[in-house]
């Protein structure tokens, strides 16, 4: 909506530039057409002072070079008249172009603020829902089997999820999404700590801090049959 008024506004501007334009390039046409015809009249004055002067008396000849003097200035006056309009004509194109740049300079900082707002609160909303989240994940994982769980994986949570990955990413610029393309509220897992992807094995230790890891990530290429243990809790346990 905001777009629309700026650039209507601007529209509006500009409704009569072109015949502005059109109206300076006109006149500096016709300028340069009179200055040519003075330039030629300067030369015929000067080709018949030449060939007449040993003949003309001296008052005829200082009025001879006062009819080319004049023609001269006239020429001056005409240029001078000329790079009037074209500085006219560049002021006033660039008055616009100005404007332009104020225009777009504050409608980015009004789109700046807007989204700012639309993330802060989009981002507390994305850290209750997770709160809750955890919360529930905790209390789930001290009595559930933990290979046979695939309704708490983490793709599965994912897809529970989607509208979180949604609000967080609307408010987003799009040098922010190609900078970071995963929700920065997903959650992450696995010794890579990343977001849930492809095939993954839950550890069977009920405390385990990671709970969740991909195949590649731990030498897996199939699910094992029994129990599974991540490469720390195997640890953790041969120590005790």
């Amino acid at each position: 909506m905001a777009t629309a008024i700026y650039l209507e506004h601007y529209l509006d501007s500009i409704e009569n530039l072109p015949c502005e334009l059109q109206r300076n390039f006109t006149l500096m046409r016709d300028l340069d057409n009179r200055t040519e015809e003075k330039k030629g009249e300067i030369d015929k004055l000067a080709e018949e002072y030449i060939a007449n002067v040993k003949n003309l008396a001296s008052e005829q000849r200082v009025e001879h070079l006062q009819k080319i003097q004049n023609a001269y200035s006239k020429c001056k006056e005409f240029s001078d008249d000329k790079v009037q309009l074209a500085m006219q004509t560049y002021e006033m194109v660039d008055k616009h172009i100005r404007r332009l740049d104020a225009d777009l300079a504050r409608f980015e900082n009004e789109l700046k603020e807007k989204l700012e707002v639309s993330y802060d609160s989009t981002e507390g909303r994305g850290l209750k829902k997770n709160d809750v989240r955890g919360l529930r994940e905790k209390r789930g994982s001290r009595g559930r089997g933990r290979k046979g769980s695939d309704e708490d994986s983490p793709r599965k949570k994912k897809m529970k999820n989607s509208p979180d990955l949604s609000d967080a990413l609307l408010p987003m610029q799009p040098s922010d999404v190609l900078d970071m393309p995963v929700d920065p509220n997903e959650p992450t897992y696995c010794l890579c700590h990343q977001v849930s992807y492809g095939e993954m094995i839950g550890c069977d230790n009920p405390d385990c801090p990671i709970e969740w890891f991909h195949f590649a990530c731990v030498d897996l290429a199939t699910k094992p049959k029994g129990k599974w243990f991540c490469p720390r809790c195997t640890q953790d346990r041969k120590k005790k």
